[in-house]
């Protein structure tokens, strides 16, 4: 692989959560004239989900070739009638991997499209983690969800329009739909918009099987000062808790803000395993509880950070389909750390001592849960990875 170059000229706007990011992406959709790529790894017709697709229906009677692209598993519950309403209306809807729930399991079901990436005309994108769903879906939820998203604007779009344009092209293939690609493309203007340098990280099964994590190794082990890390679900293999615990040991200071809330109990358990070792490394671990902690960002020296979809975990690091951006700017990366110092101060410090003095009851639950998770990693054929 080839390691991706960064691209200089970009403007990169964060939003947070769905506040910022669902006004900016339903703007952007009203103001396309010619395509839009749609890609996101839940779609949920809830009101926010309502919102967008009638937002794609809009834009594809006033004749722009509209292409959604939902993954077969996390968008299961989007129902027919409404994936029906969508054709009707000129949006073209294509399922990536359409899950029929059978009882066979097999590798390839796991391997999931968690992209989470528009682009408009080509002159606009998004990228980040934030799926097409309410901030406060879940039952118990008090705070929206935390997460982000960037807006690009520059040179970097033609990565990006050609990623999803790949994609679909793959997806619509797949599904005998070639007339869907036939419409000439739509050309990204290379023009600069700013003054930030970025480049697109994407992993996907074939020559960027480890873009994302190998993206992350080499920017922590460049590290001298600081890495905040901020991840949904955290269960690193080897290499990379080794990378972080060297950088502790180097006088780095390494913080990991991780989820307080269970969501996923099997997942949430097996991290829990791992806290021991990471914290006798010299690592902080802070847990976020106001809400559901769904971000998947890192700023490395105040310089360094990256906005995406991938966690760091079996799933998004040897599965799903990706895409992260990560931008060399000190401002960018001095606003994004100023939105996790402010999470950090909100959240539960867990201390070395109080981990230690849990039952062996709870330590064993954990280490149960981790050794299922890898050897469920092992029997899929994942384990030397």
């Amino acid at each position: 692989m080839s390691w991706p170059d960064f691209v200089e000229g970009n403007q990169i706007t964060l939003l947070h959560s769905g506040t910022e990011y669902f006004p900016a992406l339903e703007s952007a959709i009203d103001s396309a004239r010619q395509e839009i790529h749609l890609e996101t790894y839940i779609f949920q017709y809830d009101a926010t989900g309502a919102r967008i697709a009638a937002a794609l229906k809009r834009a594809a009677q006033r004749g722009v070739a509209v292409h959604l692209l939902i993954d077969g598993f996390g968008s299961h519950g989007l129902s027919r009638i409404v994936i029906q309403e969508m054709l009707a209306a000129g949006v073209q809807v294509l399922i990536y991997r359409q899950e029929f729930f059978s009882f066979r399991f097999k590798r390839y079901r796991l391997r999931r499209m968690h992209r989470k990436l528009a682009v408009m005309d080509a002159s606009v994108a998004f990228v980040g983690g934030i799926n097409i769903i309410d901030d406060c879906s879940e039952p118990d939820a008090s705070f929206p969800r935390f997460d982000y998203a960037v807006q690009v604007a520059g040179p970097l779009l033609a990565e990006i329009h050609a990623a999803a344009r790949h994609l679909w092209m793959l997806a619509a293939w797949v599904y005998f739909k070639k007339r869907w690609t036939n419409r000439s493309p739509v050309m990204a203007s290379r023009l600069p918009a700013g003054h930030q340098r970025a480049s697109l990280v994407i992993r996907d099964n074939l020559r960027n099987r480890h873009s994302i994590e190998r993206c992350y190794l080499r920017s922590i082990a460049a590290a001298r000062r600081e890495i905040i890390l901020a991840n949904a679900y955290f269960l690193p293999g080897k290499h990379f808790r080794q990378a972080l615990a060297r950088a502790a040991q180097r006088g780095v200071s390494v913080i990991l803000l991780l989820q307080g809330k269970s969501e996923y109990r099997l997942q949430h358990y097996a991290m829990h395993a791992l806290y021991g070792h990471l914290l006798d490394a010299g690592i902080s671990i802070y847990e976020y509880r106001h809400g559901y902690l769904h971000a998947k960002v890192a700023v490395i020296d105040s310089a360094w950070s990256t906005v995406g979809s991938s966690n760091i975990d079996p799933f998004s690091l040897l599965l799903a389909r990706e895409a992260n951006v990560v931008i060399n700017d000190q401002v960018f990366a001095a606003e994004l750390r100023s939105s996790l110092q402010q999470a950090l101060e909100e959240s539960y410090s867990v201390s070395l001592h109080s981990w230690k003095s849990r039952s062996r009851i709870k330590r064993s639950l954990n280490w149960m849960c981790y050794y299922f998770v890898r050897i469920l990693q092992g029997l899929l054929g994942y384990r030397r990875e």
